[in-house]
């Protein structure tokens, strides 16, 4: 059966899974739609967790950025599965035990003020409409290619998608929708890195093959071969750090409290029982995640290698050293349908040239083989994961199962994302502000309509990203790491934080993040309305805005807390409430009054 048909064949049987199980568990109530009644069990919470939690930054974008950003793109391993602890230690049982639909819900109670659930639901929409952009860019990457569709058309079908199920079912659809996605998605990350990694190196297992030597009998280990092969082509080596430690560090940072401070992860938290199975749940989540992210640094150094090896097949400078255009692989030419993969013959002499031509010291020696510039004017970070079978030569059957994972993977995170979005503004801003009398009803008509709207935002936003699918969700990381997670730390860890210091400190972290962000990435994201080049030697202090939330946060802190030092201190029963959050013991099951 040929590729095409196959891959129609397996995405399909899994979006109709997924629409079958949207309308078996199709919410009827606010409490369904919210927290899945909360009555999931916690085993299962914690796969559709972990499912939420890797979304297509993790399975399309992580993996390539590894794959070209080499030892620095160990940040967002270290950030993400660090941030998710952080989350499930120190901020779920604690928020769990309190007992309430959303994030903002327990800001405006905790700091007794409408205006602090409203700023913390504008805070928590701009993080997560930011996330839903580059899952949007996953869904575009992943449709286009396997589809053969334009970029855009594929984006349009994965929007079609997401409504239907995350629309009808809520967070009970999404839920079970999740857990069949998470085998969908962790079966076909591992199937080809297992394949590619008995290629190369002889081991079926990636985590070990990664320092395994090459088959090929040279002795030569593979990540050695891979800094051999990019330094030769005038880039930096692959396991060597090339951002600056601060950056780095700063980076790590505003990840993990980004996690730490992401509703739709804690949202997941609220559909379990009891405080205890949370903390299962989070544990299991954890095994979970663990599987693909030990995985991703094979899978990018592997796919990095046998793109190099793909182009450059023979010595460099050779005249007969690099791939003839003409030859290249099906694989080459699929991905070139997408506008994701570009080659543009600079030299006339009909191969294809793929070097670092901005460093001036190999450029020298590139001109003098009668190279005139890198030909590979585009290889899109995305593609790389997806890209990894057809490069490797795998069956077409790992080919049809990787692209539905891909899409599970970004699907999955785009409903969990949207329903916080949905949520905050019928829960927490009709219900709770405008309308508090409003019907169960049309509280839920509501929710769905908001859902529908942030749909069709993400949409745009997701044909015109500010960058990679990883990128995009480290700037959402970033704003909620400058905005949410202060709040959240200071309303159950200091009793003395008031409704104004709180208020400010939410407010001076979101609009000091967001508007670095947009004078380097321009204004809400629209190209061309960048105040000033996104280069190192332009950031403040060398810091890029993928990891300014951290100074966010810190702003946030600082700002919280000198206000609440000259303002008055929370009511007495609020200072009780605090307490009473931070006791472990007899914590009964969530609040059911909504």
């Amino acid at each position: 059966m040929d590729l095409k048909t196959l891959t129609y064949l397996v995405v399909g049987a899994t979006f109709a899974l997924y629409i079958g199980i949207a309308i078996w568990a199709r919410a009827g109530t606010t409490k369904e739609f919210y927290v899945a009644g909360t009555g999931v069990h916690p085993i299962a919470n914690g796969m559709a967790t972990a499912a939420d939690w890797m979304s297509a930054a993790s399975f399309i974008s992580m993996a390539g950025l590894i794959a070209f950003m080499g030892y620095d793109a160990s940040v967002y391993l270290m950030g993400w599965t660090g941030g998710y602890v952080l989350l499930a230690l120190l901020l779920a049982p604690y928020l769990r035990k309190y007992g309430k639909f959303t994030v903002s819900e327990f800001i405006g109670e905790r700091y007794y003020s409408k205006a602090a659930r409203m700023v913390a639901v504008l805070c928590l929409v701009v993080a997560s409409i930011t996330y839903v952009i580059g899952q949007m860019k996953g869904v575009g990457v992943a449709f286009s290619r396997f589809l053969e569709v334009d970029f855009h058309t594929g984006v349009f079908v994965g929007m079609a998608i997401v409504f239907i199920y995350a629309v009808m079912g809520g967070m009970k659809g999404i839920t079970y929708t999740q857990i069949a996605q998470y085998c969908v998605l962790i079966f076909a990350y591992t199937v080809p890195a297992i394949f590619i990694a008995l290629n190369l190196t002889g081991n079926p297992i990636p985590q070990l093959g990664l320092g395994s030597t090459m088959a090929d009998g040279s002795g030569v280990a593979l990540l050695d071969k891979l800094d051999m092969i990019v330094t030769d082509l005038g880039f930096a080596a692959y396991t060597a750090q090339k951002l600056s430690t601060l950056n780095m560090l700063l980076l790590t940072l505003s990840l993990m409290i980004g996690t730490a401070g992401l509703p739709h992860v804690i949202m997941r938290f609220f559909t379990v029982p009891k405080v205890s199975d949370a903390r299962i749940s989070a544990g299991w989540a954890l095994v979970f995640i663990a599987i693909l992210y030990t995985t991703a640094p094979a899978v990018g150094a592997m796919a990095r290698l046998n793109l190099m090896n793909t182009i450059q097949t023979g010595d460099v400078g050779a005249v007969d050293g690099n791939l003839v255009y003409a030859d290249r692989p099906d694989w080459f030419k699929n991905w070139e349908v997408t506008g994701l993969l570009k080659f543009e013959d600079k030299n006339g002499d009909g191969r294809i040239q793929y070097y670092n031509d901005k460093n001036e010291e190999f450029a020298a020696k590139a001109a003098s083989f009668g190279w005139q510039g890198n030909e590979m004017v585009k290889v899109d970070r995305d593609i790389m994961v997806l890209a990894n079978p057809e490069i490797a030569k795998l069956p077409n059957w790992v080919i049809a199962l990787v692209a539905a994972g891909g899409l599970a993977a970004a699907l999955s995170t785009a409903a969990g994302l949207l329903l916080a979005i949905s949520t905050a503004i019928s829960h927490d801003v009709i219900k709770g502000m405008i309308a508090p009398d409003i019907s169960e009803k049309k509280e839920l008509l509501a929710s769905r309509v908001a859902m529908a709207g942030a749909i069709v935002v993400a949409g745009y936003l997701g044909m015109n990203p500010p960058g990679f699918a990883a990128q995009v969700v480290a700037l959402a990381f970033g704003l909620a790491a400058s905005s949410i997670f202060p709040a959240l730390m200071m309303g159950i860890f200091n009793k003395n934080m008031d409704n104004i210091g709180a208020i400010v400190g939410m407010l001076v972290g979101l609009l000091s993040t967001l508007i670095y962000i947009f004078w380097f990435k321009g204004w809400f994201f629209i190209p061309g309305t960048e105040m000033a080049a996104n280069t190192p030697g332009n950031w403040f202090m060398g810091i890029s805005p993928e990891a300014f939330g951290a100074v966010g946060a810190m702003l946030n802190f600082a700002s919280a807390y000198v206000v609440s030092k000259i303002t008055p201190p929370p009511p007495e029963h609020i200072q009780h409430l605090v307490e009473d959050i931070r006791v472990p013991m007899g914590a009964g099951k969530a609040a059911a009054d909504h």
